[in-house]
């Protein structure tokens, strides 16, 4: 005698469904979500007005920060939205964008990019006679600043090594530039103007 196969109940098909179909979610949703590769990981230290402080784990190597500074180029040259790169807005009131004029400089080490310490440094800028120990202070974060990005009117500048603000005359503080280029419009503008 031959027994027949039993068929599955309805409600187990069901249950099995929802867990296949779960799992399929979860895999696809995971796979949308994946962090970005092609950048290195970074984050947000601080931010004061049109000033940004990021920073990167120590082993970053410069290529990496490279691809960092070129993902940067492409946002501004697309959007110029970084939002989504994880900043706040620089220039909230401008009717023209929230982004109208920004500033990012990189870090390796995470105790420049402390709210704290951030804001002695852009504080120490409208000193009028700052002692020595403040322009101390103003030298060595700038001497340890790995990398840059500035945008602004009037186009967008990247840049690896250390960050001369202060113009300091110290020849080992020197910029690799990875770009200069003014934004696609003026440059339309311009030659525009001059036929």
């Amino acid at each position: 005698m031959k027994s027949k196969k039993k068929r599955l109940d309805p409600v187990v098909k069901m249950g099995l469904g929802i867990l296949l179909g779960g799992f399929c979610l979860i895999a696809f949703g995971m796979y949308l979500s994946r962090p970005d590769r092609s950048i290195p990981p970074y984050s947000v230290g601080a931010q004061n007005g049109t000033l940004v402080a990021l920073h990167l784990p120590s082993w970053t190597s410069d290529p990496e920060i490279e691809s960092l500074l070129k993902r940067f180029r492409e946002v501004g040259k697309k959007s110029r939205d970084f939002a989504h790169m994880k900043i706040r807005p620089t220039t909230p009131q401008n009717p023209l964008g929230r982004y109208q004029t920004i500033q990012m400089i990189i870090f390796s080490d995470p105790t420049w990019t402390e709210p704290d310490t951030f804001q002695r440094y852009v504080s120490g800028e409208n000193e009028k006679s700052p002692t020595s120990s403040d322009q101390d202070f103003r030298r060595q974060l700038e001497a340890s600043v790995r990398a840059g990005y500035r945008a602004d009117e009037s186009g967008q500048v990247g840049w690896i090594g250390p960050w001369n603000r202060s113009q300091s005359t110290d020849r080992t503080l020197t910029m690799q530039w990875i770009f200069q280029e003014p934004w696609p419009q003026s440059v339309e503008g311009a030659t525009s103007s001059q036929e």
